[in-house]
């Protein structure tokens, strides 16, 4: 038996239908975030996805947007959420809301604010762990009751709260108990919509736990022409049917070809992610694994949804108002639809490539024949039903390429008003226009030929243009041409015209209204706008920097003397630091620097050694060894920059964990490289994973080879690898590094667990286990299959460096950095060289377009980042192609920005952008910024 969610009668749901009001509806749902948007931009972008036929929006509520610091809350301006629903109340769209505490959403963190990743004990986030879910409840505190006034149940537009998000891609150990504290705290915040919980790649349990009072939903991201993607959505549909829910997908792709595959699924909430592009201002960008593993994302926030960061309409917005209007012309009877699995219909003809038929069962009669052209190249195909008594076969007909196509069948004209059946059709029903004197049904066709089937009773015969009409047995068969409009107008016993429409896709595409004379009614044709503008002459001004140099402005993280931490652990952020410590000279002073390993650094790091510039890294938290050419190094200076916390939890790199801290660890001068890749001693058959464990093979008789050289018919081999080294005493540092290991391995230090050796991060701190002169035994577990390499086995010698200053700069301090070099700033054009490692800050006053819509610029340049304010906000952060360190950079636009209208003062606007030559081997070039008018 179905069982019913309820929210005060307001909001219901069962195992088929969402309901709103006592109203079944199909919930068309696009992403769109107050965040990434200007303020000024959001009741236009609201608008927006209300013409183009969606009823919905989700929409996050990032943590660490509201709590820049810890106890400090912020709900003004962009981050004005109740002024955003309101906005969206009067729109006249329901809200799905998404307050997390984790968001994911390619943003800072997932929106899990840093200072928690700095508490002692450790918290275990995103768990059911009564530490981290007190710093949830202080989250909830603030943000619920601006839901809850919202909801739709108070008269607002809020139909569901989402608690969590894709759960089941983290590895919670208790999500039922976690899930039921979130529970707990909505309800306790006066939350009376549905809970909502969705699963990232398909762990319903994983990612709710099942949880009493939470629904849970499903995020599909399949290749859209997957031919087995009904067949996967059709189980999650019927899992949930029988929890007494309906499919609710809150998320996937942004076609709506895709979408209309869903639809025949059985799905009630469509919710591509993302229609509404924005962008990412300030430090707000994330790190993840789309780069294999590391990535960066970009300011510009864009997966080319139907909706521009500028706010730009693109052709995808034709096919949603198309989609749209089809669940609005079949109204409850597809809000109430569901499955037909009894395959009774079938095609013929060209069908290879032809996905489906999938048959929806409408309520209150007859049915919704989905067919899908997986391939680019139309088909000519025959849709048949086996029972040919009800529902004659058609004709062949022409299926474009990537089309998918929702077909009536035995469908009862009383939907609109009429007695009669639409029997079968070859075309699409995408528009009923219900008036005083009759009723108009339009269609839209492919190729040039298909049939409509209908059932009427009428007072004569019809009348038709641009197709034929054939009366036999009750039933009048249309026959398509290739007329780019045809109709059929019948005059029905009660007085009243019935109208019948038929048109080509890009009439369809394009139809605002219907008549019952025939005619449809396309927009007027509007001279087009020019977007042209003339493009800005700035007068460019350009103030050059040392790139170790700490910029002024810039706040005291760290003074000498106290020990070095990571950045979070002193209160940054996000944004950049400088650190500068002493390099101690080695011991004897004959031996010079081999060069310097820097310890579990991310994101960005640029070194100096004595103001001389060695290079940019993006390490990913993990350790890196930089040769040194130099007789003695001083001072040692590194610019490093939080790109952003990862959105992501992926073991392949420290940085890409969820509660990954930023900067660095420390810096070694290395004066000593060990090579220990030969001579280890081998047990071929291991029988236990503890070296301390006795083995029965005499160690005398273990082989001698090459770290890993041992062949073994084993798959996967396992073997314990042995070898003893004396630590120097020049120094007080000592790293194991394993480069190029591929498999897993464990290390043994005189018998003491030393940990896993991870090939992504192959570095292990011998320092606790060293007495300088005394003979240390490592033991190596390693386990591989046949091919990966061992790689080779190093140890750095060397002496740590200290009295480490570091000073930091967020947002409002590099305005201040801005403001000063303003002072010293000279005129410049483009192009514009910088020495590899130099920095400096290039401005000018920027005019609005002739439009007062802002500017797209695009840059052109190599081996330089760009940080780009504007009137003192960042808004873009760029890194242009040049560099060994420059990350895969992914989420929209990697070489431009966006200027957007409204922050124009008096038509003006102050543009600065500091720029970093990050590509060690050659200079960095400015060649130009193109304005392109939005």
């Amino acid at each position: 038996m179905s069982t019913r969610i309820e929210s005060e009668s307001v909001v219901s749901l069962t195992g088929q239908a969402v309901s709103i009001h006592e109203e079944s509806v199909i919930l068309l749902c696009a992403s769109l975030f107050y965040f990434r948007i200007p303020p000024e931009l959001w009741q236009e972008r609201l608008k927006q996805v209300k013409d183009a036929g969606y009823n919905c929006i989700d929409v996050y509520f990032p943590w660490n947007f509201h709590e820049l610091q810890e106890g400090s809350w912020d709900f003004t301006g962009i981050r004005d959420a109740d002024r955003f629903l309101r906005l969206a109340a009067e729109a006249g769209l329901w809200v799905i809301a998404r307050p997390g505490p984790y968001i994911c959403s390619e943003w800072d963190g997932g929106a899990l604010p840093s200072y928690l990743y700095t508490k002692q004990p450790p918290l275990r986030i995103r768990d059911n762990d009564p530490a981290f879910l007190q710093h949830v409840d202080r989250w909830y505190g603030q943000i619920l009751p601006i839901l809850q006034r919202h909801e739709v149940t108070r008269g607002g537009s809020v139909i569901f709260v989402q608690l969590e998000n894709e759960l089941d891609f983290y590895d919670c150990s208790d999500p039922a108990g976690y899930m039921a504290v979130l529970r707990d705290m909505a309800i306790a915040q006066g939350i009376s919509v549905p809970l909502i919980a969705c699963a990232g790649q398909g762990g319903l349990l994983q990612a709710s736990g099942l949880t009493e009072g939470i629904v849970p939903t499903c995020n599909f991201y399949p290749d859209d022409r997957d031919p087995h993607f009904e067949s996967k959505v059709l189980h999650y549909r019927e899992v949930l049917h029988r929890r007494g829910v309906p499919l609710l997908v809150t998320e996937t792709n942004r076609s709506h070809y895709l979408l209309r595959r869903l639809l025949s699924a059985g799905a009630k909430l469509l919710g591509p992610y993302l229609q509404v592009s924005g962008t990412n201002f300030g430090f707000t960008n994330a790190t993840n694994n789309w780069g294999k593993p590391l990535a960066f994302l970009t300011s510009d926030y864009d997966f080319g949804g139907m909706i521009s960061p500028e706010g730009h309409l693109r052709e995808e917005a034709r096919e949603a108002k198309l989609l749209a209007r089809l669940i609005q012309t079949y109204g409850r009877a597809i809000a109430g639809a569901e499955p037909n699995p009894d395959g009774s219909w079938f095609v013929d003809g060209e069908k290879e490539g032809v996905l489906g038929p999938y048959t929806l069962r409408l309520e209150g009669g007859g049915e919704l024949i989905f067919v899908t052209n997986g391939e680019d190249y139309p088909k000519q195909i025959t849709l048949q039903n086996r029972n040919e008594t009800q529902t004659p076969s058609t004709g062949t007909w022409t299926l474009a390429g990537s089309r998918s196509l929702a077909l009536p069948a035995n469908v009862p004209l009383s939907n609109w008003g009429i007695r009669g059946w639409l029997i079968a059709s070859t075309a699409e029903l995408y528009m009923a226009n219900q008036q005083k004197d009759g009723v108009v049904l339009a269609f839209h066709k492919e190729g040039s030929s298909g049939e409509i089937v209908l059932a009427v009773e009428v007072t004569h015969e019809p009348i038709a243009e641009g197709m034929r009409v054939i009366h036999r047995e009750g039933r009048y068969h249309l026959h398509l041409s290739d007329a780019e409009t045809a109709y059929c107008r019948f005059e029905l016993e009660d007085g009243r015209r019935f109208t019948l429409i038929v048109s080509d896709r890009l009439k369809a595409l394009n139809a605002e209204t219907v008549q019952l004379n025939g005619t449809i009614t396309v927009p007027a044709s509007q001279p087009e706008v020019s977007r042209k503008d003339p493009s800005p002459a700035p007068d460019w001004q350009f103030a050059s920097g040392e790139g170790w140099i700490t910029p002024a402005g810039a706040s005291p993280a760290l003074t000498a003397g106290k020990k070095i931490d990571f950045l979070e652990r002193l209160g940054v952020y996000r944004g950049y630091a400088w650190y500068e410590a002493k390099a101690k000279n080695p011991t004897p002073a004959v031996r010079k620097p081999l060069g310097l390993l820097l310890h579990q650094v991310s994101d960005v790091v640029s070194l100096y050694a004595d103001g001389d510039y060695i290079g940019t890294w993006t390490p990913g938290g993990a350790s890196v060894f930089v040769p040194l050419n130099r007789q003695e190094v001083q001072k040692l200076q590194a610019r490093v920059e939080i790109w952003g916390h990862s959105n992501f939890d992926d073991i392949r790199l420290p940085a890409l964990r969820l509660p990954s801290l930023k900067g660095m660890e420390g810096m070694t001068v290395i004066t000593a490289i060990h090579e220990l890749t030969s001579n280890w001693r081998v047990n071929p058959a291991v029988e236990s994973v503890m070296p301390s464990i006795a083995t029965k093979m005499d160690e005398t008789l273990w082989p001698m080879v090459s770290f890993g050289s041992w062949l073994s018919a084993d798959h996967p081999s396992e073997h314990l690898f042995r070898r003893a080294f004396v630590p120097g005493d020049g120094g007080d540092s000592w790293t194991l590094h394993f480069r190029g290991l591929q498999g897993h391995a464990r290390l043994w230090v005189n018998g003491v667990d030393a940990g896993s050796i991870h090939p992504m991060n192959p570095f292990i701190d011998l320092k606790p286990y060293v007495t300088p002169g005394q003979e240390l035994q490592l033991d190596v577990f390693l386990q591989r299959t046949m091919g990966q390499p061992a790689g080779q086995v190093l140890v750095y010698e060397g002496t740590e460096a200290s009295e480490f200053t570091i000073a930091a700069a967020e947002e409002a301090e590099l305005r201040v950095a801005a403001d000063l070099a303003a002072t010293s700033a000279t005129s410049s054009e483009l192009p514009l060289t910088l020495d590899s490692g130099e920095v400096g800050w290039l401005m000018a006053q920027i005019p609005n377009s002739a439009h007062d819509m802002g500017w797209r610029v695009r840059v052109a340049g190599s081996g330089l980042k760009l940080t780009v304010f504007m009137e003192g906000q960042i808004i873009g952060r760029l890194w242009l192609p040049g560099g060994a360190g420059r990350p895969t950079m992914t989420g929209g636009s990697a070489d431009s920005f966006y200027m957007p209208g409204p922050w124009f003062r008096d038509g003006q606007a102050q543009l600065s952008i500091y720029l970093e030559a990050v590509d060690e081997q050659t200079a960095g070039r400015l060649e130009k910024l193109e304005f392109i008018s939005v």
